[in-house]
């Protein structure tokens, strides 16, 4: 069940109040799908992760930074995920973080924002937009304030230099060029 004791901006709009939350790694989640020999999707997940969510008022002014550990990556496939975090992919020897810091918030209505930011993959950053929403803010049993965001967004992995695939006979490729990436974000105020 949805609770929503949300601060009302000078604007009407229901956000968490203002202050810094740090993200609760163990109630979030930061996957990805792509598309494998053209017909079906494998889906994945980081399992490390860390950051922070300062909400500003206004909110436009709220930034967010997320830290992913590379070689966190799961699959549920254990070649694939050796494959994965290879110098043919994520190269985590020489790039052990993917890293995403926003640049901008755009609140949409109550519920619904657009974060513009810088999503580094092996050491090249390009920009991206998070369609993102604003589930709830919470006090958890322990009387800690609790605030709950998803996004997702699409990208083109060579545009970050993952390059590498595989022409099948069939016509097409292994992997596919586009990558949906989905989070589940649960916070906390220190």
């Amino acid at each position: 069940m949805k609770q929503t004791t949300n601060s009302t901006t000078t604007t009407g709009t229901h956000l968490p109040e203002p202050g810094s939350y740090e993200i609760d790694a163990s109630h979030s989640m930061a996957e990805f799908v792509a598309r494998h020999l053209m017909v079906t999707k494998v889906r994945g997940r980081f399992v490390g992760l860390s950051g922070r969510i300062t909400v500003a008022e206004p909110p436009e002014q709220s930034s967010v930074e997320v830290t992913l550990d590379a070689a966190s990556i799961d699959t549920r496939e254990d070649k694939r995920d050796d494959h994965l975090r290879s110098a043919e992919f994520l190269d985590v020897d020489n790039h052990p973080t993917i890293e995403f810091r926003s640049t901008g918030v755009e609140v949409i209505d109550d519920e619904r924002l657009r974060v513009a930011g810088d999503l580094t993959v092996r050491g090249v950053t390009r920009p991206v937009t998070l369609d993102a929403t604003f589930d709830g803010k919470f006090a958890d049993p322990w009387g800690n304030s609790r605030i709950g965001f998803s996004a997702t967004t699409e990208i083109d992995r060579e545009d970050w230099g993952l390059t590498w695939n595989v022409a099948l006979e069939s016509g097409g490729v292994l992997v596919s060029r586009k990558i949906r990436i989905d989070l589940t974000v649960s916070a906390v105020r220190p």
